[in-house]
C-alpha cells in the first residue's frame, strides 16, 4: 500500500508540473519575448513609479526603486495566483469530467505558474540590486521562508475564490475591486510611516504588508524581522491555506455537481 501511495503522489507531481507547463505556454502563446515579460515587467514598472515618487517620499524612503520592486513583486505573484485560480475549475470543466484527477491539483498549478514568473522576476531582481548597490547580506538568505508563507497564502485564498467562482461568478469582478482597495493597504509604493491612527493600524496588520516589509527588511536593512512580525506572517500563511483548505474540502462534492 505505501509503494501504491508513492507512485500515487509520484504520479500527481507529474501532473502538476504539465498543468503548470501548459499554463506558462498559453500564457506567453502570443509573445514574442515570452517568459523575458516577467523579467521586463517588473523593471518597467519600477522605472515607471520610481519618476513618479522617488522625489516626493525621498526623505522617508532610501533607495525608492528597490523599496517599490520589492512590494511590487510579491504584491504580483499574489495578484497572479490568485486570480488565475479562482476561474481555473470552470476553465478546466471538460478535463475534470473526463479524467479523475484531483480538483485540487488545477489550484496548485496555476499558483505553481505564478511562483515560476516570480522566479524570472527575481532574477531582475537581483541585477536590480546590484545596479543600485545594495549589498550581500547574510539576512537575505531568510528571503525563501518570506516566499513559502506567501505560496501558503495565495494557496489558501486560491481555494476560497476557485470554490466561491463556481457558485458565483461575480466574485471574478468583486474581487479585482478589492484588489485595487488591497493594494494600497500594502504600502507597496508608499512608507507606512506616513499613515496614522487606524489606517496604520489596518496597514501593519494586512498580511501582504507584512509579507511585503518582512522581505524589505531583510533585503535593504540587513536585518531580520522581528519576531513579531514572523509570528503574524506563519499565522496569516498557515491559517489561510487551513482555511482555504477546509472551505473546498467540504464544499468538494457541491463544486462538482455545480461545474
Amino acid at each position: 500500500m505505501e509503494h501504491i501511495e508513492k507512485r500515487k503522489h509520484g504520479h500527481y507531481g507529474f501532473v502538476i508540473a504539465q498543468l503548470t507547463s501548459r499554463e506558462l505556454k498559453r500564457k506567453y502563446a502570443r509573445s514574442y519575448l515570452g517568459v523575458v515579460w516577467s523579467v521586463l515587467n517588473p523593471l518597467l514598472s519600477m522605472a515607471v513609479l520610481s519618476l513618479i515618487f522617488s522625489r516626493l517620499f525621498r526623505r522617508s524612503i532610501d533607495n525608492y526603486p528597490i523599496y517599490y520592486l520589492t512590494g511590487y513583486i510579491l504584491w504580483q505573484t499574489f495578484t497572479g495566483a490568485t486570480i488565475a485560480a479562482m476561474t481555473t475549475l470552470a476553465d478546466n470543466k471538460m478535463l475534470l469530467l473526463r479524467v479523475k484527477f484531483p480538483m485540487d491539483l488545477f489550484i496548485l498549478a496555476r499558483v505553481y505558474t505564478a511562483m515560476v514568473n516570480l522566479g524570472y522576476s527575481l532574477i531582475a531582481y537581483a541585477v536590480m540590486l546590484a545596479v543600485f548597490r545594495v549589498p550581500p547580506r547574510w539576512t537575505m538568505l531568510f528571503s525563501p521562508a518570506v516566499i513559502l508563507c506567501l505560496f501558503f497564502f495565495a494557496l489558501g485564498v486560491s481555494y476560497l475564490l476557485a470554490a466561491a467562482y463556481v457558485f458565483f461568478g461575480d466574485i471574478r469582478h468583486l474581487y479585482t475591486v478589492f484588489l485595487t482597495l488591497w493594494m494600497y493597504c500594502s504600502a507597496v509604493f508608499y512608507p507606512v510611516g506616513q499613515l496614522q491612527g487606524f489606517m496604520r493600524t489596518l496597514v501593519e496588520n494586512n498580511p501582504l504588508f507584512i509579507f511585503i516589509d518582512c522581505l524589505r527588511t531583510a533585503v535593504m536593512l540587513g536585518r531580520l524581522p522581528g519576531t513579531d512580525r514572523v509570528l503574524k506572517m506563519l499565522v496569516w500563511s498557515i491559517g489561510m491555506l487551513l482555511l482555504g483548505f477546509w472551505v473546498f474540502r467540504k464544499n468538494k462534492n457541491k463544486i462538482m455537481q455545480h461545474i
